[in-house]
């Protein structure tokens, strides 16, 4: 089935975007210290008045990410980041109050509804991402059909594939969907899949998602359909990342 994001519904989340070095630094590696991940980019501290608690809350402990807090709640990261107005991820500390329900939402006995709750603790996903890493020798394919060149963009370091509205868009190896939406700045429909503990791949500017967070992919399964959400011209935006930082694709994608 597929998942409800397209270059229409990208349009519309524009102006709560996050940054995808926010929202990759929080996917890499759920068990590193917050305050290595905050040194990773810019970050603001909350300012208001005093923390919310309660029902529907619950507040960032030592270690804590989002990824790591959205996983264990059974909730999305783009959830977490809607509820609490996040216009960056690496916007959150230790001891604030984070909502991991809907406003207003009681869990009736669920841990996810107190913010004094223990939540399950749950690390199988890194555990067998780490198992299969074997020094980042992952076995990958080509994203798309069609011609590539360097990515254009500040900042960016990947690949451009230019092709055809609605062409199939593949994993380019075996993992994780980590995000799949529309929440990042300059991305459009946007996923990542997860491959190990240190690597990760970014497939931006699709017309439509074909695949949930959380939800296991193959190598070379289809993931979405190549488009042009915030971009101009058809294309996927491809990126392979090694702990967080972006590399060359083409030094990992077998020759063609």
């Amino acid at each position: 089935m597929l998942v409800q994001n397209t270059e229409a519904s990208s349009s519309q989340h524009r102006g709560t975007r996050s940054s995808l070095r926010g929202a990759l630094s929080r996917i890499i590696s759920p068990a590193l210290p917050l305050a290595f991940l905050l040194a990773l980019g810019a970050c603001s501290t909350p300012s208001g008045p005093a923390q919310p608690s309660g029902p529907g809350y619950y507040t960032i402990q030592k270690g804590d990410t989002l990824s790591s807090i959205a996983r264990k709640f059974k909730r999305s990261n783009s959830e977490i980041i809607a509820w609490n107005k996040l216009s960056d991820p690496n916007d959150i500390k230790v001891d604030q109050a984070l909502r991991i329900a809907p406003d207003g939402a009681r869990a009736s006995g669920n841990p996810v509804a107190s913010r004094t709750a223990r939540p399950r603790n749950d690390d199988s996903d890194d555990a067998a991402a780490a198992a299969g890493e074997q020094k980042d020798a992952l076995d990958w394919t080509w994203p798309a059909a069609g011609q590539s060149s360097r990515g254009t963009g500040q900042g960016r370091k990947g690949i451009d594939i230019a092709g055809q509205l609605g062409q199939p868009v593949m994993a380019a190896a075996a993992g994780k969907v980590t995000y799949a939406g529309s929440g990042i700045r300059g991305y459009g429909n946007l996923v990542i899949i997860k491959h190990s503990s240190t690597m990760l791949s970014v497939y931006a500017h699709n017309k439509t998602i074909m695949v949930k967070e959380g939800q296991m992919v193959s190598k070379g399964q289809a993931i979405a359909e190549m488009g042009k959400s915030d971009s101009n011209t058809v294309k996927l935006y491809f990126e392979i990342r090694r702990q967080g930082k972006a590399v060359d694709p083409t030094r990992y994608l077998p020759s063609r």
